[in-house]
């Protein structure tokens, strides 16, 4: 566990960086058998049509550059594709893209995941406070996060209650307890996430600085949650 992930954070710190991209954080976030997609990092078009032949269509490509954080800004994301063609001319086109945004940019390779089903979106952070150390952060994900900042913090580290207590904190509770008569979300899930989440805080706060799972996909009940997207800075 802890190991596996220190090995990931020195290796990048020793290359001078302090933020993980992607492919990174989530290697650090598997040591702490947090839930996945299955995903692959490709060095070439063969390589990624390969990859995504081995994970099945439809595929997403996501461009793996420390000094590209915020894909969506520099369109380094391809979503929805669906055959080898398709990806060959995506390949080209996230490269070209990522060549105009940051000429200098170093490409570690391309990420190639599944197309996952959407569920309802959350977020699960990390903050550091100077005065009480790391805390974990839970909320409704997507336009919640940024409009409403509907979230719930608790200092790590956190036991069970705690966990069901920032989810019931939350004002969008409702939404994931399934108003409306909706079904509800997998409450059990997220609540090991959290605790998964202020486990692996507790083991490396003297290196993490801030980390983001955003989006979290939450499915319905017994059907667990997936990491879309991971952010790790370090100290």
């Amino acid at each position: 566990m802890k190991e596996e992930a220190l090995e990931i954070i020195n290796g990048v710190l020793a290359k001078g960086r302090k933020s993980l991209v992607e492919y990174e954080a989530k290697q650090v976030l598997k040591a702490y058998g947090l839930p996945l997609p299955e995903e692959k990092l490709a060095r070439s078009a063969d390589e990624a049509i390969k990859y995504a032949e081995e994970i099945g269509y439809p595929v997403v490509l996501k461009l793996m550059s420390p000094q590209i954080l915020h894909k969506s800004d520099a369109r380094v994301v391809a979503l929805k594709i669906k055959d080898a063609d398709e990806l060959r001319k995506k390949w080209e086109e996230i490269h070209e893209n990522a060549r105009k945004y940051r000429p200098d940019a170093e490409i570690l390779g391309v990420l190639v995941a599944p197309m996952l089903k959407p569920g309802r979106e959350v977020i699960i952070g990390v903050t550091e406070d100077p005065q009480f150390g790391h805390a974990v952060m839970f909320g409704l994900g997507g336009i919640f996060v940024e409009i409403l900042k509907d979230v719930t913090f608790r200092i790590v580290p956190i036991e069970e209650k705690d966990a069901w207590a920032m989810i019931k904190n939350i004002k969008g509770y409702p939404i994931l307890a399934g108003a409306r008569g909706e079904e509800p979300a997998d409450m059990k899930a997220l609540v090991d996430m959290i605790l998964k989440v202020s486990k692996l805080v507790d083991d490396l706060k003297d290196y993490l600085k801030e980390m983001d799972l955003n989006p979290v996909f939450v499915y319905n009940e017994g059907e667990g949650a997936m990491i879309v997207d991971a952010r790790i800075i370090l100290k």
